[in-house]
């Protein structure tokens, strides 16, 4: 298959709340799909449809070739699903957690036992794999949860903010892991608000706010929505400062600069990048200004995120109201 993932006009409300407005979307084989979006926009709802753990009001969904509603125990034996609290048996011992597991998902005596070995390598479990969990910290039931949903190695993964509460080394070595999984053909959808993560790991993303796809593509299309790079002087002198907002003016086909005179900096778009850099500064010198500085910045997916939805991705835009089975936020499988 072409496209792993597929939903169409799928609408989900709890109340009176419209937690998604008719969401389309494709992830294709063997790529990183990541949705973005600030808290209460629809990730965690579009997660728990595709995962087959909420039945959407409207629209429909399809999964490996498996529609999400009238084949959503075939589809479970398919994908991983971490959600975004742990959910580990704390009466168990890690090593315990990761062989049900595997069990749950016929996975033969040998084969749960090396994979489950083989997780808590991975995420710096080994010496407290015999240990329970209920003695754990935070941050390794953490890990625990999301090693679980790469156990039995699924086709599709679908990781809902997995690397929240995770130390910077364990996010990088996760990092590692998922594009090692790409490599051999599993489809990610990924959840995040670490805007660095969907940058280095998706290759194409999806903007989600008040349930509704707001924006889509890949990072450098998105960044190149907010006008490609932009490049950036800071004036020597005053005196000479709207000279050289007037040939700064002349650049890229006349864009607008913005200016900023009290700190004598100038800032104008440009699809060009170092090529414009380097005629800014050939005029700037022929016509005598000095400059205390001069640069070249790539808009950020911060910067992309905040233009397509008015707010930071971290700001808390009123989090729908989730029934009680929903909100646990862990993995549900089918033995």
């Amino acid at each position: 298959m072409d496209v792993m993932i597929e939903a169409q006009g799928l609408r989900k409300a709890f109340g009176r709340t419209l937690a998604l407005a008719g969401v389309d979307m494709i992830a294709e084989t063997g790529r990183v799909l990541a949705l973005l979006g600030p808290n209460g926009a629809g990730k965690t709802t579009l997660v728990r449809v595709l995962a087959t753990l909420l039945r959407p009001d409207a629209g429909w969904a399809r999964v490996a070739g498996y529609d999400v509603v009238k084949e959503a125990n075939a589809l479970r034996s398919v994908i991983g699903l971490a959600g975004q609290f742990a959910a580990v048996d704390e009466n168990l011992t890690g090593r315990e957690n990761l062989e049900l597991v595997g069990q749950l998902y016929h996975l033969t005596k040998p084969v749960r036992r090396q994979r489950a070995q083989e997780v808590l390598e991975l995420f710096g479990l080994a010496e407290a794999g015999n240990r329970l969990v209920k003695t754990y910290s935070g941050g390794m039931r953490r890990r625990l949860d999301v090693g679980a949903s790469l156990v039995a190695k699924p086709p599709v993964l679908i990781l809902d903010e997995p690397t929240s509460g995770l130390d910077p080394r364990s996010r990088i070595d996760l990092w590692q892991f998922i594009e090692g999984l790409v490599t051999d053909g599993t489809t990610v959808l990924l959840t995040t608000q670490y805007l660095d993560e969907a940058d280095r790991l998706a290759d194409k993303i999806v903007v989600l706010d008040v349930g509704k796809v707001i924006a889509e593509g890949t990072s450098d299309q998105l960044k190149d929505r907010l006008g490609g790079d932009r490049l950036e002087v800071r004036v020597g002198k005053s005196s000479r400062f709207e000279e050289a907002v007037q040939i700064m003016s002349s650049l890229d086909d006349g864009a607008t600069p913005q200016v900023d005179a009290p700190q004598r900096r100038i800032s104008v778009p440009t699809r060009e990048g170092a090529l414009t850099l380097m005629v800014a500064a050939r005029r700037l010198d022929e016509a005598g200004i000095t400059l205390d500085d001069i640069s070249l910045h790539r808009p950020s997916l911060d910067d992309v995120f905040l233009a397509v939805t008015g707010h930071v991705a971290t700001e808390d835009a009123g989090a729908q109201p989730q029934p009680a089975d929903a909100g646990r936020g862990g993995r549900r499988r089918t033995a």
